[in-house]
C-alpha cells in the first residue's frame, strides 16, 4: 500500500508556525514602532493575506492524522485569498478596509475555532483549553477592529497591532497542540487490483 505524502502537512503546519510568529513579530512591532506610511501596511496585510490564504488551502487538502486545525481552511483560504487581492489593488482608505475585513475573519474564524476547541477535547488533546480562551480573545478583538472606537490612524495601528498578536498566538497554539504527522499515514481510499474469478 502506497503511503500519504506528508510533505503538504509539513508545509501547513510550519507554514502556520512561521507566518505565526510573524503576526506576532508584526503586532508587537506596530505596538511599539512609530506609525508607518499607510501604503506599507496595507503591501504587508495584502501580502500576509495572500501567502496565509495559500497555505490555508495547503492544509485543507494535506489530511493530517486529527482532521482538526484545517477542516474549515478551504472556506478561509479563498477568502483570504479574495481580500489581499482586494488589499493590494485598493487605492484610498486601506486602513478602514484592514480593519473590517480582519475584524470579520478574526471574528468568524475564532468561532470556529471554539468549536475545534470542543473537538479537540474528545480527541483527549490536554490543551485544548488553551485554544478556547485565546479563541474568545481573537473574537473579541475581532469585534474591537470591526467597531472600532476610533478612526484615529495611532488607535487603529494599536489595535491591529494586539489583533495580530492575539490571531497568531492562537494559530501557533492550534498548529503545535493540534496538527499530528505521521510518516507511515495510509490514504483515505485503499487502492486495490480487482480480478474476475472464472469457473470451470
Amino acid at each position: 500500500m502506497k503511503m500519504r505524502s506528508v510533505l503538504p502537512m509539513r508545509i501547513a503546519k510550519y507554514g502556520y508556525i512561521l507566518l505565526s510568529i510573524v503576526f506576532c513579530i508584526a503586532g508587537i512591532a506596530m505596538l511599539v514602532v512609530p506609525t508607518p506610511p499607510e501604503k506599507v501596511i496595507g503591501n504587508f496585510f495584502g501580502i500576509a493575506m495572500l501567502v496565509f490564504g495559500v497555505v490555508k488551502l495547503i492544509g485543507y487538502y494535506s489530511k493530517d492524522l486529527f482532521r482538526l486545525a484545517f477542516q474549515y481552511d478551504l472556506q478561509f483560504g479563498l477568502l483570504l485569498l479574495a481580500l489581499g487581492i482586494i488589499t493590494l489593488i485598493k487605492p484610498g482608505n486601506v486602513m478602514g478596509f484592514i480593519c473590517i475585513s480582519l475584524g470579520i475573519c478574526m471574528l468568524a474564524e475564532s468561532m470556529f475555532k471554539v468549536k475545534i476547541a470542543f473537538e479537540a477535547k474528545g480527541f483527549g488533546i490536554r490543551v485544548w483549553w488553551l485554544t478556547f480562551s485565546l479563541a474568545i480573545i481573537t473574537g473579541v478583538m475581532g469585534l474591537v477592529l470591526v467597531f472600532r472606537p476610533s478612526d484615529a490612524m495611532q488607535v487603529m495601528m494599536v489595535l491591529l497591532g494586539i489583533s495580530l498578536l492575539a490571531q497568531g498566538i492562537l494559530n501557533l497554539s492550534v498548529a503545535l497542540s493540534m496538527v499530528k504527522i505521521v510518516k507511515n499515514q495510509a490514504p483515505d481510499i485503499i487502492e486495490a487490483d480487482y480480478y474476475d474469478i472464472k469457473e470451470d
